[in-house]
């Protein structure tokens, strides 16, 4: 399968939600790690591209010097030093990519004193085992935007697994793998069971795939996996994001919910929601994804697996919601006379939990 030239015509639709989702996530990402006890941080975007589409629509090495700008203030002041590597591979696109990032740090010289930036021209398969120290050893947000059969290859995800603070989001043409899946240019590369990723429905591929990923992990891993599926046109395409921190994994399911307030997983109505607000003649009324949440978490408080705040907001994380999802349903528990809590909110966030060692313990009536 050949690699498609992503940038000779204007970003889709699908294109766009992916870079917001990018960009989103470095806007949440970046004052963690500025405000922190770190003063170097590094930021790897390995599929670059020219730095826009042709319309002049900014891609991802764009919007994180633009992201960087926007905290210039608090990266001065806290002497924080901000590592970019930018790679392409194509020799023409990286000329581009190098004019059009060194153009916008031209006209921004406050971003060009805070940062120092590589430009990389290189195989990404040759490139990320260099980099892969470094990775280890420093805070640092990777974007792996894959275009190409041999960098789909799943061994990426399990190096990232063996680094402690490093955050990614994994870019999949999960289409093709439900096309190509099964020849052996795939399978020397993603060793994925395709029978089992097509027992769903299409549209869930990308699903299927990070599931497949989640089983490879190994048993004590503290990584987490999220899908972020993308439609565009007929073609399903994903976002793998993967995180060891909660607070990381918060900021991430944060972004995605801003996206799409239905599911907070894809940029379309995955399972229908919108549909399951209607009465089905024969089923009655069918849950959506929010309500489905409510009704299990209101079980285990109820049957006392779930007993604080803590355990609560972990449980939210797990199943892909917020702790604002979890807190009004503990909230509605109350006002029900269904359990106690001393506090007048149940402080289901990261904030209260981890900076405000806020414990929150309840009692059911």
């Amino acid at each position: 399968m050949p690699i498609k030239n992503l940038h000779a015509k204007a970003f889709d639709e699908g294109t766009i939600v992916k870079l917001e989702l990018f960009e989103e996530y470095a806007k949440a990402w970046l004052p963690t790690f500025i405000m922190s006890q770190y003063k170097e941080i590094w930021i790897f975007d390995f599929f670059a591209g020219t730095g826009y589409d042709i319309d002049g629509n900014p891609g991802s090495p764009i919007r994180l010097l633009q992201q960087i700008k926007n905290q210039i203030g608090p990266i001065f002041q806290h002497k924080i030093r901000i590592n970019l590597c930018i790679n392409e591979f194509e020799p023409k696109k990286y000329q581009q990519l190098v004019q059009s990032c060194n153009d916008y740090l031209e006209k921004n010289q406050d971003v060009k004193r805070a940062i120092s930036i590589y430009y990389k021209n290189c195989d990404f398969a040759e490139l990320f085992p260099k980099t892969l120290s470094t990775i280890q050893r420093f805070p640092s947000l990777v974007y792996l935007d894959q275009n190409g059969i041999k960098f789909a290859a799943d061994k990426y995800i399990l190096e990232l697994e063996q680094t402690d603070t490093t955050d990614f989001l994994f870019f999949i043409s999960s289409s093709y793998i439900w096309r190509f899946g099964d020849t052996p240019a795939f399978q020397d590369c993603l060793h994925i069971d395709m029978a089992k990723a097509k027992e769903n429905p299409y549209k869930y591929i990308h699903t299927s795939i990070l599931e497949q990923f989640k089983d490879k992990l190994p048993k004590e891993t503290k990584l987490t996996l999220y899908p972020f599926t993308i439609k565009k046109g007929k073609n399903i395409y994903g976002i793998i994001f993967g995180a060891k921190h909660p607070r990381a994994v918060d900021k991430f399911l944060k972004t995605a919910w801003e996206v799409n307030e239905i599911n907070g997983a894809a940029n379309f109505d995955i399972d229908e929601d919108n549909a399951k607000q209607q009465l089905d003649i024969f089923e009655g009324k069918r849950l959506s994804k929010i309500e489905s949440f409510y009704q299990t978490l209101r079980a285990k408080v109820l049957s006392g697996e779930l007993k604080d705040n803590q355990a609560v907001f972990h449980f939210a994380l797990s199943e892909g919601h917020l702790g604002k999802h979890a807190s009004d349903e503990i909230k509605r528990m109350k006002k029900e006379g269904l359990l106690d809590y001393p506090e007048k909110a149940p402080l289901i966030n990261y904030e209260q939990i981890y900076k405000n060692q806020r414990q929150v313990t309840f009692t059911l009536k």
